[in-house]
Order: structure tokens, then C-alpha cells, then sequence
């Protein structure tokens, strides 16, 4: 049997029990690494935002240009582009910190030492998903009271015999495919490209370490190119599905506040 095909059976490639990584206990109720990356995000943008709100002048200094530019951009080209300038306020904070929360998790993924990406755990994508689903239609029911706003679930202009099936789309559309929609995507992207990573820097250690031959081991450049390439492209995925999901948010909470859906 050739060393290429050796080195092929001996090699575990990654899966998904790779991204359960318990630290404190086992079971449904151990603490994991991801838990501990979340917090430590927490920490970091909190210790961020309090330090720039501090230290505001005139003339920026390097944090303060950093926070500027995030705050603007959530606020220009999400908040007051999709919600109006008359309706963003309230819900900036909202859009501005699942920006940065999210945001901050997914290039955790690729930054040393962390290299974990939080939201590669479906549990914390579901978690920013329901506040999405709670704001967006607790802002509808407010506006326009409960019964009106299930109401204003049925497009204008449906003929009649065709309602029911409509509605119960709809709902389904509002109630299910939204939230499932946005939170997958996130997930999925995450899952899916550290996965990618894991599977060019292992395989590429493993060929270069274990590859019996000089071809094998040379073949581990290759390997390690594309890890780098697909760093760099995961980061511009990862900040892709921050701002599409703040834009999704922004999109669902301007549909609750619109006079018909």
C-alpha cells in the first residue's frame, strides 16, 4: 500500500463533535470554551464602548476613531437607512450591540489563541435570534394592538377563496421561517467555514508530519496556502453575516412598524 493512501487512513479529519469542548463538568450543564468566549467578548466591548464614552474629544484619538466608525456605520448605513430617521433611536442600541456582539465572536474564530467562532454553537445563534423575534413583533403588538397586527399579517389584494391558505403562509413566514432563516444562516456560516479551516491546517499538519514521502510532505504547502487564503475570506464572511443580520433585524422591526406588511 502506498504512503499517500496510509497517510490517508490515518488521518481524523474534524467533525462536529470537535466543537463541543467542555472545560468545567459534562453533560447538558458543563461549561464549555465557547461559553467562555462569549463572556470574555462581553467584557472586551464593554470595556471598549466605556473606554471611548470616557475619553471623548474634539479631536479623536485612535480608540475613539475606532468606536466612532463602528457607531456610524451601524447607525448610517443599518439604523437610519432601513428605519427612517424618525424611528432608528430606539433601536440602535439594539442593533449596535448585536453588531459588535456578533461581530466580535465570529473573528474570534481566526484570532489567536481563541480561534473559536461562538456562533458556531447553534444554542448562541438561536439565543440573538429570539431577541430579534421578541423586539420585532412586541413593536408591532404596540403599535398596532394585538389584534391588528395579526390582521396586518394578510397582504393587501388576496382574493377571498385564497385567504386562508395565505395567512397560515404568512404566519408561518413571521412566526417560523424568519427566526429559523436568521438564525441558520449565522450558524451555518460559522459551522461551516471553521470547519473548512480545520480541515486545510490539520490535514496540512498531517501531511507534512506524517506524509511518508517527499511528495506528501511538499503537497502540505498547498495546504497551508489555502488555510491562509480562507482566513482572510473568512473574515470578510464573518463580517458579512454580522451586518446581515443586524440588517435583517432592522428590516423585520420596520416591517412591525409600517402600516401594512
Amino acid at each position: 500500500m502506498s504512503p499517500l493512501v496510509l497517510a490517508a487512513e490515518g488521518f481524523n479529519p474534524p467533525t462536529p463533535g470537535d466543537f463541543w469542548q467542555p472545560l468545567i463538568g459534562d453533560g447538558a450543564f458543563a461549561v464549555t470554551r465557547s461559553m467562555f468566549v462569549i463572556a470574555i467578548s462581553v467584557v472586551l466591548i464593554a470595556w471598549f464602548m466605556t473606554a471611548v464614552a470616557r475619553r471623548m474629544a474634539v479631536v479623536p484619538g485612535k480608540l475613539q476613531f475606532a468606536g466612532e466608525g463602528v457607531y456610524n456605520f451601524v447607525r448610517n448605513s443599518v439604523a437610519i437607512d432601513i428605519l427612517g430617521s424618525r424611528n432608528f433611536r430606539p433601536f440602535l442600541p439594539l442593533l449596535l450591540t448585536q453588531f459588535l456582539l456578533i461581530l466580535v465572536n465570529n473573528w474570534f474564530g481566526v484570532i489567536p489563541p481563541i480561534q473559536f467562532p461562538t456562533f458556531s454553537r447553534i444554542g448562541f445563534a438561536i439565543a440573538v435570534t429570539l431577541v430579534t423575534f421578541v423586539v420585532y413583533h412586541a413593536v408591532g403588538i404596540r403599535r398596532k394592538g394585538l389584534g391588528g397586527y395579526l390582521k396586518g399579517l394578510m397582504p393587501p389584494g388576496i382574493p377571498g377563496w385564497i385567504s386562508p391558505f395565505v395567512y397560515v403562509l404568512e404566519l408561518m413566514t413571521f412566526f417560523i421561517t424568519r427566526p429559523l432563516t436568521l438564525g441558520m444562516r449565522l450558524f451555518a456560516n460559522m459551522f461551516a467555514g471553521h470547519m473548512l479551516l480545520l480541515v486545510f491546517i490539520l490535514g496540512g499538519e498531517y501531511m507534512l508530519l506524517h506524509g511518508g514521502n517527499l511528495f506528501v510532505n511538499l503537497s502540505s504547502v498547498a495546504a497551508f496556502v489555502m488555510a491562509i487564503v480562507m482566513t482572510f475570506f473568512e473574515l470578510l464572511v464573518q463580517f458579512l453575516q454580522a451586518y446581515v443580520f443586524v440588517l435583517l433585524t432592522a428590516l423585520y422591526i420596520a416591517g412591525s412598524l409600517a402600516d401594512e406588511h
